[in-house]
């Protein structure tokens, strides 16, 4: 109790509190980047062996591969992490970036994801204070942050976190925690059918699929968290911010503009700015 009052009454340690924990979930989401995608695409293999008779019984660590085992190892000598190596951004900076076994450059992306995560969570304390809308929107960052790598990284947004993610907005309408049930349920059914409708008229008129179900999904999940009423600012986000990044790429990159590029990553960044500023964006623009 003294903590939660300390976190109610003292905004400094709130921030430092939060800052910390978005390391540690942050170090957490790292493994979910990585690992989730692997899991799944074991998954979808079993179940076509099992479709085929080739059903070939796991044994071993392929048996027990999930978000908590195995333990976590260096890809190139496969030296087991240990608890010191393991501290949130400290540990890359002691170590230099590197494995300590066999010297191989450790991705920065570890360390990047893990500051992200803690910056978010910061936004969200300071924006929301200590209350039932800040953990809830913790949440929502903390599902959003692995949402835009893995899909950023596969193209894939996966049911595992959307529709979790969805029920919760669904959940949290019936409490009034950011918008009401009436404009949550209507958010979820808009945000799926819009994408779905632009989906099926891309695709007649030029034969092509524009996107894939995972965005119908998560703007699902972010038309229930945020209401109906804020989802053209969603979509306005994510497409300008989207279109932008495209011709930078197409001009800087020499990207083909026939190359596909993920929808999720910008709908997820346009979802969490959403959750955060939309109703004063929304009363702006009224104004």
């Amino acid at each position: 109790m003294e903590i939660l009052q300390l976190l109610d009454s003292s905004p400094t340690f709130l921030i430092i509190a939060t800052g910390a924990l978005g390391l540690v979930i942050g170090s957490f989401l790292n493994v979910v980047i990585h690992r989730l995608p692997i899991m799944m695409n074991r998954a979808w293999t079993s179940e076509c062996r099992e479709h085929l008779g080739e059903v070939i019984p796991e044994t071993g660590e392929a048996a027990r591969f999930n978000l908590l085992v195995p333990a976590s190892r260096c890809p190139q000598c496969n030296h087991r992490i240990s608890a010191l190596e393991n501290i949130p951004v400290i540990s890359y900076l002691f170590l230099r970036g590197r494995c300590t076994e066999c010297g191989v450059n450790i991705s920065p992306r570890y360390p990047i994801v893990e500051l992200t995560t803690a910056l978010l969570s910061v936004i969200i304390a300071l924006h929301f204070g200590f209350n039932l809308q800040m953990v809830m929107a913790l949440g929502f960052t903390w599902a959003l942050v692995p949402l835009f790598l893995i899909d950023f990284d596969h193209q894939i947004l996966p049911d595992s976190i959307t529709l979790p993610l969805l029920w919760a907005g669904l959940v949290l309408s019936l409490f009034n925690v950011f918008t009401d049930a009436h404009s949550s349920i209507i958010g979820a059914v808009a945000g799926y059918l819009s994408l779905w409708s632009i989906f099926h008229l891309f695709k007649l008129v030029t034969g092509k699929e524009g996107m894939g179900y995972g965005d119908f999904k998560l703007l699902a999940a972010i038309g229930a968290w945020v209401g109906w009423q804020a989802l053209p600012v969603v979509i306005l986000f994510s497409s300008v911010v989207g279109a932008t990044i495209g011709i930078l790429l197409i001009v800087f990159k020499g990207r083909d503009h026939s190359q596909t590029m993920p929808f999720g990553p910008f709908l997820a960044a346009a979802g969490w700015m959403t959750l955060l500023w939309g109703n004063d964006i929304i009363q702006l623009y009224l104004q």
